[in-house]
């Protein structure tokens, strides 16, 4: 048993590497302990048994506040530091004051900068679309700035009373409307931030074969931080990926020299090369794109209020999030958190309803980050078999015809067996 390492911005993984596990709160447990047999079956299958993970439980949430007095204990966070990968399943939000999100705390803590979340249909999952398996991209959402940051003031306090001063002595604000009865937030977008996590979904885009990054934001009306975003993910390929890459920032100022053809040619001058295109698209425009034409987008890079909206409307044009994967990651550091993308689910906690789905299939994330694509191989092709027999969890039975209703331990007992076949 061994921790992994990273030399170089390249992470070494032992054959039997610790991993901690946060199990979660309310459907947390029962989804864990399905996933974690078909994750060891998927890894003894895919290594005749050469690899193993060894599975090491830490504390978030409510089990770690009813055990220690704390939501997120230290030695989690030093845990995780430790192993540089954990897997997680849905945690409580405290009522209260101190932490907002268990989750935000997490990431912050640890840097987690890029929020990845790959969205596809499996065939046969209910959708409201027609063609459902037109979706099919990988969202990066800048996961530590915008306004998640938490810099958030309260209706009349001191400290929102004295920063509306401020704004209105010394930067001559005006346009707060009603500044008697106003909350102030505060929303940091950095250049630094914003160029990691666009070059981060850049290198993913370069490394599997995509054609296109598109840039989401609301640069229109947020001039300097979602504009911002944008010009700095611009300047970033055209600089740094400037071999690899062509963008649509550069097609405007050759249009803007030398005229219309001209730009064209460049541009399918571009696309004969192999050149990665990078593009971007108002964020309200965008949302209505997904829908109409999502097979035009393969990578999208946006910030993290946009990237919340993104993922779950995306979720939901291929089934919901109950079969949404996610992770968490520094791709410099090497720290990543893979978990489930949905919530507690606190009136379904114990019955055995729970869809295990959407953390086997972040599980499968983790084990790709590790190297082990054929063990991830396996998961996720157990899971497109299992959903065409039609023995399914709850939440798929209800919209499924002809569908039988399964529990969260039975399905993850015929994934192992699919897995074993």
């Amino acid at each position: 048993m061994s921790y992994l390492t990273i030399e170089n911005q390249q992470l070494h993984v032992p054959n039997d590497p610790i991993i901690p596990f946060i199990a979660g709160d309310g459907i947390g447990p029962e989804i864990w302990e399905a996933s974690r047999k078909v994750i060891d079956a998927a890894v003894a299958k895919a290594y005749s048994g050469e690899k193993q993970i060894q599975w090491t439980e830490i504390l978030a949430g409510e089990k770690a506040f009813k055990e220690t007095g704390e939501w997120l204990p230290e030695a989690t966070l030093t845990a995780i530091k430790t192993a540089k990968v954990a897997l997680k399943g849905p945690l409580t939000t405290p009522i209260g004051g101190g932490i907002r999100s268990l989750n935000v705390a997490l990431r912050q803590d640890l840097d987690l900068f890029a929020c990845v979340r790959p969205v596809r249909y499996f065939n046969g999952v209910p959708s409201p679309l027609k063609e459902p398996e037109k979706t099919n991209m990988v969202i990066f959402r800048e996961n530590t700035e915008d306004v998640y940051a938490g810099i958030e003031f309260a209706k009349g306090t001191a400290e929102v009373n004295a920063l509306i001063s401020l704004l209105q002595e010394q930067f001559q604000v005006t346009k707060i409307r009603f500044p008697e009865t106003s909350a102030i937030g505060i929303k940091p977008i950095s250049q630094e931030g914003s160029q990691r996590l666009i070059a981060a979904a850049i290198d993913y885009a370069l490394e599997n074969g995509h054609k296109t990054v598109t840039l989401v934001h609301k640069g229109n009306i947020m001039k300097f931080t979602e504009g911002g975003f944008k010009n700095w993910g611009y300047e970033l390929a055209e600089t740094e990926y400037a071999e690899k890459t062509f963008t649509m920032n550069q097609y405007a100022t050759i249009a803007e020299k030398s005229g219309k053809p001209a730009a064209d040619e460049a541009y399918q001058q571009a696309k004969a090369a192999g050149k990665l295109i990078i593009n971007d698209v108002i964020a309200d425009n965008m949302l209505q794109q997904i829908l109409l034409y999502p097979e035009k987008y393969e990578v999208i890079a946006t910030c993290n209020l946009n990237g919340d909206y993104l993922s779950d409307a995306l979720a939901a044009q291929v089934g919901g999030i109950g079969i949404a994967p996610g992770a968490n990651i520094n791709y410099h550091t090497g720290h990543a958190i893979f978990e489930a993308t949905h919530g507690t689910a606190p009136d379904i906690a114990g019955l055995g309803k729970a869809n295990p789905c959407s953390l086997l299939l972040s599980a499968g994330m983790m084990l790709t980050y590790l190297g082990w694509g054929e063990a991830a191989h396996l998961v996720e092709q157990a899971i497109e078999k299992a959903l065409t027999t039609k023995q399914v969890t709850a939440d798929f039975a209800h919209s499924m015809t002809g569908a039988t209703e399964i529990s969260t331990a039975a399905f993850g007992e015929l994934l192992v067996t699919i897995i074993n076949e």
